[in-house]
């Protein structure tokens, strides 16, 4: 193949949408993207693939690229010897999820970048994460172990012996992430309560969270269950364990203290230094976590939070037509004067300058003089920097991340003030270091829109809208008005993935069609708009349609008919986001309320069934499949509001916002005889579904209905009332 017909003899992610992508466009190694036409040179040229999968904001994926990647010398190894590929893992999370598997399975580990060199056919022989340009600490060099693979390539005994294993482990792949259990059972009794116990016996009772040492991640669905397990009768200390975690992750350093939002995780058991990218999807699951936490324990502080990631979110991440970009990098250019721009940097920022110098945190973290250059009263910027734990020393690279060292009744006594005095010093000093940070370098934006991210800080919004403010539905209706104007084909009934700058890819995998109906459906829970309801059962139809595998018993996370990958995985296991299984089988579950046929909860009871004892051996590892089999199990608290929302009474409001009731689904539905049947045309059902009929308003006056399991409450005026109905039924009464 002469370079005039070999695809791989040029870096051709110029061509590429995806920002990860791009700021690889410039290596010296000849770059690919994952299609056809690199595969098929692979097999041409007889050549192994080098697969190197990570995203925009992933640290070491940056540190990787610099040692080696830029480095001619080891480019000209992979060029001459493999066909390298590039993947970002947030538009292909299905390459991803199969090439992590085996990487999991063999070094007991994962992570980005993932490095995975494959037979030209994709299966996999030898696997790991970031590799250091020369040995180090038990690692191999990376050009050293380039060389050793090419070598052994080449010899047809030791090609044999990597033909072999890359058969081994497919079929390991396989096993992972493709087989079900021949013998489908019962789901576990009481799996919220089993959760619950788990969850609080392993819970870091001193720094909060779970986990001894570092890393800290985020871990809301086990927020979730032990909030559930609370309120169906567990033990009082359940609640105490959320409380200690979100207090920490509050108060640390997570926790963007200036800006609002929140880190991705934490190195440290103490989360007093993040990682510092900030993902979209982190900024809609905690506050969800947040929210919940917000109605059963009633702090405060986790209702400002929750504003204050909003307003970043708003702020920083979205697009002026109203959808949500998708990550902030962790690095920054240096602080230079000549630098400051208030506007949020993108395509000309420091990651698309080959020359350019980054760090990590810079744009996060304060010195004293940073801070007394910020704050021009003196007093104020002492507070900021004894509030915060700002000192010479630092905790990071010479500088601090911010967290809460003294609370303000101790700051009040020492500094002879009132609590009052204190709490408006330091607004000020925060008003201060927000407006000077704006003038430093900001951090990279990964600016590609997808669909399933949005659906995520859709139905946080959502949530946000009924718990805090009426005014989140509509930037969360605006939201989804761009999804479904980009990246939904009526016509179809089908979901693209990603939007970026006009162009859109991929058909959406199962996390995009689970995640955005969920968002959907939660925003007519909000506002009772029916149109959020229909695409809602769209989706959920799509569902059934694409992903339900009859035969197995299960939801695939890719289309029937999509790209043939060695595996087609399942995701039934909560990682960065959600299992999109459990997220799909909540999906289903509450849109059979509003079906008039049984196949959204057929489906659902399948999917439960089938990874039943999957889920009761470890249901925190499947947290958001044992939420939803908990639902199933328990079933739905309906609560059919029947009326005009405008007339609604504002007891309603408030107890919707103020209380938290596990199960709760929403079911608005008009009064008025001819606006109900224009609400079944629009959701194309010929008679009215379980949830709505027979329910009608009484008195000429707002009634609610509570139902659970085929039985209901009298019809009530105050939500109140009803809601004490629903508690009894939890009760067994």
């Amino acid at each position: 193949m002469s370079d005039a017909t070999d695809p791989t003899a040029r870096n051709r992610l110029d061509e590429a949408e995806s920002p990860y992508l791009r700021q690889h466009a410039d290596n010296p190694v000849n770059w690919q993207p994952w299609d056809e036409t690199a595969l098929e040179a692979a097999k041409e040229r007889d050549v192994p693939i080098f697969l190197s999968i990570g995203y925009a904001a992933c640290h070491w994926c940056h540190v990787m690229e610099e040692e080696s990647f830029e480095n001619e010398a080891i480019a000209e190894q992979l060029n001459e010897h493999f066909v390298p590929i590039k993947v970002d893992r947030e538009e292909r999370p299905d390459l991803d999820s199969v090439y992590m598997s085996i990487c999991q399975q063999v070094t007991g580990g994962g992570g980005w970048p993932l490095s995975a060199w494959l037979t030209p056919e994709g299966e996999p022989f030898y696997v790991g994460t970031y590799f250091p340009p020369e040995e180090k600490r038990g690692q191999p060099g990376f050009g050293d172990l380039l060389q050793r693979l090419a070598d052994s390539w080449s010899d047809p005994e030791q090609r044999e012996e990597m033909e072999n294993r890359a058969q081994q482990w497919t079929e390991a792949i396989e096993s992972d992430l493709e087989a079900t259990p021949a013998d489908p059972e019962d789901p576990a009794e009481d799996i919220i309560q089993t959760a619950g116990t788990i969850a609080h016996r392993g819970a870091d009772r001193q720094d909060g969270g779970w986990g001894s040492g570092g890393p800290k991640f985020p871990q809301n669905g086990r927020l979730h269950a032990l909030l559930r397990a609370h309120a169906d009768g567990g033990q009082e200390d359940y609640l105490n364990v959320v409380e200690e975690t979100l207090d920490v992750m509050a108060d640390r350093g997570l926790y963007d203290h200036v800006g609002g939002g929140f880190h991705r995780y934490a190195t440290d058991q103490q989360w007093a230094v993040p990682h510092f990218e900030k993902m979209l999807y982190d900024n809609a699951e905690i506050p969800r976590a947040f929210l919940a936490g917000y109605q059963a324990i009633g702090s405060e502080r986790y209702a400002s939070v929750v504003r204050e990631t909003f307003e970043f979110v708003q702020r920083e991440l979205q697009h002026p037509d109203g959808g949500f970009f998708s990550t902030l990098d962790a690095e920054s250019a240096p602080h230079s004067d000549s630098q400051g721009d208030s506007e949020q940097s993108s395509g000309d920022s420091p990651r698309d300058d080959p020359g350019g110098e980054t760090e990590e945190g810079l744009f996060y973290v304060w010195t004293p003089e940073q801070v007394h250059d910020a704050v021009d009263n003196e007093t104020d910027a002492e507070v900021f920097c004894d509030y915060y734990g700002v000192t010479e020393r630092g905790n990071f690279e010479g500088a601090t991340v911010l967290a809460v060292r003294k609370p303000v009744p101790v700051l009040a006594e020492e500094y002879e003030r009132s609590e009052d005095d204190i709490t408006a010093s330091l607004q000020r000093a925060l008003n201060e270091t927000f407006e000077a940070r704006k003038e430093r370098p900001r951090p990279a934006r990964d600016e590609k829109i997808l669909a399933g991210w949005n659906g995520l800080m859709i139905r946080a919004l959502a949530e946000g809208a009924i718990v805090l403010d009426d005014a989140y539905a509509d930037v969360a209706a605006d939201a989804l008005s761009f999804v479904r104007e980009h990246l939904w084909d009526e016509d179809e009934n089908r979901l693209n993935r990603r939007y970026k700058d006009g162009d859109v890819a991929i058909d959406g995998y199962l996390e995009d069609y689970a995640f955005l109906g969920r968002g959907a459906l939660t925003l007519f829970e909000a506002t009772g708009d029916v149109e959020h309801l229909a695409f809602a059962m769209n989706l959920g139809q799509a569902i059934t349609e694409a992903f339900w595998d009859d035969d197995e018993g299960t939801l695939f996370f890719t289309p029937t008919g999509g790209e043939s990958l060695v595996a087609r995985p399942q995701e039934l296991t909560d990682q960065s986001t959600p299992s999109s299984t459990g997220v799909a089988v909540d999906l289903l579950l509450s849109l059979s309320h509003f079906s008039d046929d049984d196949r959204f909860e057929t489906v659902a009871e399948r999917v439960i069934r089938t990874h039943a004892d999957r889920v009761s051996s470890n249901p925190l590892q499947h947290a958001s499949l044992t939420l939803a089999t908990d639902t199933y199990e328990q079933g739905a608290l309906e609560l059919t509001l029947v009326g005009d929302q405008s007339d609604y009474p504002s007891e309603w409001t408030e107890t919707l916002a103020e209380r938290y009731v596990p199960r709760r689904l929403l079911a608005h539905r008009p009064a008025d005889d001819t606006d109900f049947e224009q609400w079944l045309d629009t959701l194309e059902l010929d008679e009215s579904p379980p949830i709505w009929a027979g329910r009608e308003q009484v008195d000429d006056e707002p009634t609610v209905y509570a139902c659970r399991n085929f039985a209901c409450s009298p019809p009530k005026h105050d939500l109140g009332t009803a809601l004490e109905w629903g508690a009894a039924t939890d009760d067994g009464e």
